[in-house]
């Protein structure tokens, strides 16, 4: 009973987590959240400073703040230029994701939309202009009870603080999104992040293979299907485990992370048994309109060959960008190929088998690397010999049983640029890579003189 109790308070919890992160996703991922934050912020500054102006009565010398027409002046002129900022920010972040989805690919929206700088600048300014409206409605013209008038000397000096705030914020705004606008920038991210999940998913640097994901071989005795369309891009893999303990079955997730799902179509077969509650299972798993990067690092790489792809199409006519991400392609896959895989079969505490999740194989990977990208690589002779490189620096560095999907990639490539290029020196020269070691020993003669 105590069992039994512990795996429902666990499940419980796991449930929970779950939730947790589809609600911090979503929000991670909306150009509202952090705005929203600073509104907040920004009302809770003016109710405070109205609330000392009040209680302790005149805190800043109207030499400072002004009469009351010249701080309404002031708070409006605060509010106005504020909007207007608000405005061209807004305006400026989506002009930066139309020439992203034009010039590289839609699926960098996603991390444009996450930027911090941009979300903490619209927040800055709205908060101001929060502030700036709330303490203008408590400025009171001069009346035969109060021939002064009021005037919240501290909200108002608050107000002048936030508008030099607000103009560092924009002059930072303003370098941050040219910088931004870069081919480098944009590549760095995705390949900056698809870097940090490789090390997340495949931690070990190890040669062996563990590839193969055996199947159990109980009866199927449940299929689980998907309540709602979407693409799978989180596995809970550790509630998954509890389930099928507690159940004593064997879960087998069909779909990989990252393939899109139908509606109807079966996420889960259980193995051994039934479980009680199908839905119990939908919940350990993520569904969503799009793949991200949380655990699905194929997307990362898909991503940095959809640039490349990009920019060498006909309309574009840029192999140098190209190049730039073929050069964080690389170094995603250099730190891959060592590395152990996982098998994608989980076992509880007694080495019971208890969930089995696909997972990709190293020739996968590679494929998803080089089959798009060979298409057009051999419109370029210097995408192609950056590919070259590439494939030949990863055969040097991959264990023995990694080295045949290397070594077809490059068979390819020098098949498709035999075709493609019609003189013979254009092929000799597109099929070099670029650092060779004789033109390296060549420039080293000169200094063993």
């Amino acid at each position: 009973m105590r069992r039994q109790l512990r795996l429902v308070v666990l499940a419980w919890d796991r449930e929970a987590a779950v939730k947790r992160f589809r609600i911090w996703d979503y929000l991670r991922s909306s150009l509202w959240f952090v705005p929203i934050l600073c509104v907040l912020v920004g009302v809770g500054l003016s109710f405070a400073t109205i609330a000392i102006d009040r209680s302790v009565g005149t805190v800043v010398p109207r030499s400072l703040s002004g009469d009351p027409d010249a701080a309404l002046a002031i708070l409006s002129t605060v509010a106005m230029s504020m909007v207007t900022l608000t405005g061209l920010v807004l305006t400026i972040t989506m002009v930066v994701v139309q020439l992203a989805m034009g010039q590289f690919t839609p699926r960098v929206i996603r991390t444009i939309l996450r930027d911090r700088p941009s979300q903490l600048a619209i927040g800055v300014f709205v908060a101001t202009f929060a502030h700036a409206m709330l303490v203008m409605r408590e400025v009171a013209a001069p009346s035969r009870s109060d021939p002064d008038g009021f005037v919240p000397g501290l909200a108002i000096v608050v107000a002048f603080v936030l508008i030099l705030i607000s103009i560092m914020v924009l002059v930072s705004y303003v370098h941050h999104i040219g910088q931004s606008l870069r081919v480098a920038s944009l590549i760095d991210s995705v390949g900056d992040d698809t870097r940090k999940l490789l090390f997340k998913l495949y931690p070990e640097v190890d040669p062996r293979d563990e590839d193969a994901t055996d199947l159990p071989v109980d009866a199927l005795q449940q299929v689980v299907p998907a309540p709602s369309p979407g693409v799978l891009y989180k596995v809970d893999e550790r509630e998954l485990v509890e389930t099928a303990e507690s159940a004593d079955v064997t879960i087998v997730i069909l779909p990989r992370v990252g393939d899109f799902v139908p509606q109807g179509a079966a996420i889960f077969n259980v193995h051994g048994g039934t479980v009680a509650d199908g839905r119990g299972l939908l919940r350990a798993v993520a569904l969503g309109r799009e793949r991200t990067l949380h655990q699905d690092l194929a997307y990362g790489l898909q991503m940095l060959v959809d640039v490349a792809v990009r920019a060498l199409s006909k309309s574009m006519g840029d192999p140098t960008t190209a190049v730039q991400a073929l050069d964080r392609l690389h170094d995603c896959l250099r730190q891959l190929v060592q590395r152990r895989f996982p098998s994608g079969r989980h076992f509880d505490s007694t080495g019971s088998l208890r969930l089995v999740i696909p997972k990709l194989t190293w020739e996968r990977y590679v494929d998803i690397a080089m089959d798009d990208l060979r298409q057009y690589a051999v419109s370029s002779i210097q995408v192609t010999r950056r590919l070259v490189a590439m494939l030949e620096d990863l055969a040097e560095v991959a264990p023995v049983e990694r080295q045949p999907p290397l070594d077809r990639q490059l068979e390819l490539l020098r098949n498709m640029a035999t075709l493609a290029f019609s003189e013979q020196y254009d092929r000799e020269f597109a099929l070099r890579p670029e650092v060779r070691e004789s033109d390296s020993d060549r420039l080293l003669q000169p200094l063993s003189r």
